[in-house]
């Protein structure tokens, strides 16, 4: 099967953290595995450019990764309950996906963090999902049965994965339960995307 793309944007490590977590998820299922890449930040400064590969962590996405992936993790911190710019800019990228459809009919899901326990995490998962129904997507979720769903007491939501990484802009780990959960939507995202995979994509 394809690689199953966890595409991410992180400002501290709080959504690093998350992806890995994720991709550890779907690397767990037989037949299944993740590819993990990033985005670069963006500048108001016309001239700056970023090296075409990172420092440290995985490599920055391609549009290539879009079209060779079976399914898509897409995360991202919370910028005022919406998604952060780096990763906006590169979905703003992919109308020639769109016009092909490369993505219509794939598996799809959403994580986020949060300095604060209620800045946004809900809003921000919900704007990430916009561009993937339009990009005809499937979208999939943590459901009710994966008990950590109703024991959190920081992030995790029915939406995607999440964390609380407080307001110092330093994550403090991921707790059991939001990693748990995580966990989990990798899990569910392989096996989605397994399934789509061995037959005809709605």
């Amino acid at each position: 099967m394809k690689p199953i793309l966890v595409l991410y944007y992180s400002r501290h490590g709080a959504t690093r953290e998350l992806a890995r977590t994720i991709a550890q998820g779907i690397d767990s299922v037989p037949g299944a595995e993740a590819r993990v890449r990033t985005v670069p930040p963006v500048s108001t400064v016309c001239e700056a450019t970023a090296p075409e590969i990172p420092d440290d962590g995985p490599p920055y996405a391609e549009l290539r990764d879009l079209e060779e992936c079976a399914g898509l993790a897409l995360g991202s911190p919370t910028r005022f309950g919406n998604m952060a710019a780096p990763l906006k800019y590169f979905l703003d990228g992919t109308t020639p996906q769109w016009l092909s459809g490369t993505l219509a009919g794939k598996p799809a899901c959403v994580f986020t963090s949060t300095g604060s326990l209620h800045g946004g995490q809900e809003s921000t998962l919900l704007s990430m999902m916009l561009p993937l129904l339009h990009h005809g997507m499937l979208l999939v979720g943590i459901p009710y049965t994966e008990s950590a769903l109703t024991s959190t007491q920081s992030g995790g939501t029915p939406y995607g994965a999440s964390h609380h990484a407080r307001a110092d802009g330093h994550s403090h780990g991921l707790s059991a339960d939001e990693k748990a959960l995580a966990m989990a939507l990798g899990v569910r995202l392989a096996r989605a995307s397994l399934a789509l995979s061995q037959g005809e994509r709605p």
